[in-house]
């Protein structure tokens, strides 16, 4: 399954930079999803999960915007629109995953695999830059509101600790 996801990121990653590379050249004629079905073609053999590209292809290009804006601050010295396409469609794939699809993919795994295909796919230090870029998303957006939840969680047990007498249980309801 692993394996199958990395080649579903590779298709979404095509998609995007195709995508964008035409949308820069004021290509009219740029459709998103027949980009990403004319990539599905050399693997349709392989591709066990489609809705798994759509949906990463789809919350890429729904939340552009927004995972711009994410990035933007992240790396000033790099700015997004100057990063080259193929390092700028695997930061916001990564971004996607990592804020849109957080319940579905745990953050070490898309920041291993942007990185992987960084590796791969970008420039000598694009996985250096990568890694460094997802890793500032990760401390900015997840392990703070991670660090919060635990906060405000450990404030509930103790509310709860307290109106049951001070015990510190906590009862097993459904």
């Amino acid at each position: 399954m692993g394996s199958n996801r990395r080649l579903g990121r590779i298709i979404a990653i095509q998609t995007l930079y195709e995508y964008d590379m035409r949308r820069q050249a004021k290509d009219s004629l740029a459709k998103i999803d027949a980009i990403m079905m004319k990539n599905l073609v050399p693997y349709n053999a392989d591709v066990r999960d489609r809705p798994f590209i759509r949906e990463l292809v789809e919350g890429v290009e729904q939340n552009i915007d927004k995972i711009n804006e994410i990035l933007t601050p992240l790396a000033p010295e790099r700015p997004i629109k100057d990063l080259s396409a193929v390092d700028r469609a695997i930061l916001q794939l990564a971004t996607y995953e990592l804020l849109w699809r957080k319940d579905k993919v745990p953050a070490s795994v898309a920041i291993n695999e942007a990185v992987d295909l960084a590796k791969t796919f970008g420039g000598d230090n694009s996985g250096k830059f990568i890694n460094g870029v997802l890793g500032a998303v990760w401390r900015e957006y997840i392990e703070e509101k991670d660090d919060k939840q635990d906060a405000e969680a450990d404030g509930d047990q103790s509310d709860s600790a307290g109106a049951d007498g001070g015990s510190g249980s906590i009862s097993q309801g459904a």
